[in-house]
């Protein structure tokens, strides 16, 4: 890390040392990778490797050292002391079917949620600090309420592309009940009207890659909150925006989640709606009405 980046994280309160455990959780990681890992079944498709446990272990032991009067919620069943004001939201390993098979993109995401005293159960607090850690490329996505996104500690934002025509865009499909998973009527759709659509395998690295620039959307189904704590947080700081699927105000425990660069957002959003009512859609443009409409673009902003 530089020193300049270096300076930027100590300036923030919670990331540096969740980044630190974060690094820490990748170099397991990757050593895990190198080293071939056992895999076994959570349920009738769900993946779970050694490496998912251990170092979720390891994040726990992390977090109790360095915010004791924090809680924990973790992917692989850590629940300790929920009723504090603070809550992690722990995925020691987001990506695991990617990395059962050795395909190097999968993270540790660790998102920080406030919840004031009296919050109800079922209520969200504020996401006030999110590190979402690639270790195969060593890239730390870091962001806390109000002071930006940071990735490898210099400021990251959204993409400034305007319209859907011209987005990469991603999605994933559950791997639980995937028969029963409508996404891919969706996928079709998209794939149709951006510039292309991929399906990496990470819910929070694709949630990353929105906030900093690489897509322009990320939509899926059926997410945790693990999944998404940070990548949520990552996006607003960057300018972005995250909402459901009717551009409703996102919860933790949404079974939808709608990611973008907030300028093509309302296109997503109603294209969602047309597509749960089942009206017709707007006629895919031809690619010399594509041009066209770039064209015009440009000229009106010169």
């Amino acid at each position: 890390m530089s020193d300049s980046a270096a300076k930027a994280e100590t300036e923030l309160t919670w990331v540096p040392k969740a980044s630190g455990i974060a690094r820490e959780a990748g170099a397991r990681l990757r050593e895990f990778l190198a080293a071939g890992v056992e895999t076994e079944y959570k349920g009738d498709v769900d993946l779970v490797t050694v490496a998912d446990r251990t170092v979720e272990k390891l994040i726990k032991t992390r977090l109790g050292e360095a915010f004791p009067d924090h809680g924990i919620y973790g992917e692989e069943g850590t629940r300790e002391r929920l009723d504090h004001e603070f809550r992690w939201y722990v995925d020691p390993l987001d990506g695991t079917t990617n990395f059962a098979h050795g395909v190097p993109q999968f993270c540790v995401s660790l998102g920080l949620e406030q919840r004031p005293a009296g919050l109800a159960p079922d209520q969200d607090g504020t996401l006030v600090a999110g590190v979402i850690y690639d270790p195969m490329r060593d890239e730390m996505y870091s962001a806390e309420r109000g002071r930006g996104a940071l990735l490898n500690g210099k400021l990251m934002h959204v993409s400034a592309t305007p319209v859907l025509a011209e987005s990469l865009v991603a999605t994933g499909f559950p791997s639980r009940k995937r028969h029963d998973s409508p996404n891919i009527h969706f996928y079709q759709e998209f794939t149709l009207r951006s510039h292309g659509v991929r399906r990496a395998g990470s819910a929070a690295l694709d949630l990353a890659y929105v906030a900093c620039g690489r897509y322009e959307g990320f939509w899926e189904f059926h997410l945790n909150p693990w999944d998404t704590a940070a990548g949520i947080l990552l996006i607003e700081e960057a300018g972005g925006r995250v909402t459901d699927f009717a551009g409703n105000k996102v919860r933790l425990d949404s079974r939808e989640v709608l990611a973008s660069n907030r300028l093509i957002h309302n296109e997503l959003v109603g294209l969602f709606s047309d597509m749960f009512a089942g009206r017709n859609l707007s006629p895919i443009p031809t690619p010399a009405e594509f041009a066209a409409s770039r064209t015009a673009r440009a000229a009106a902003a010169q």
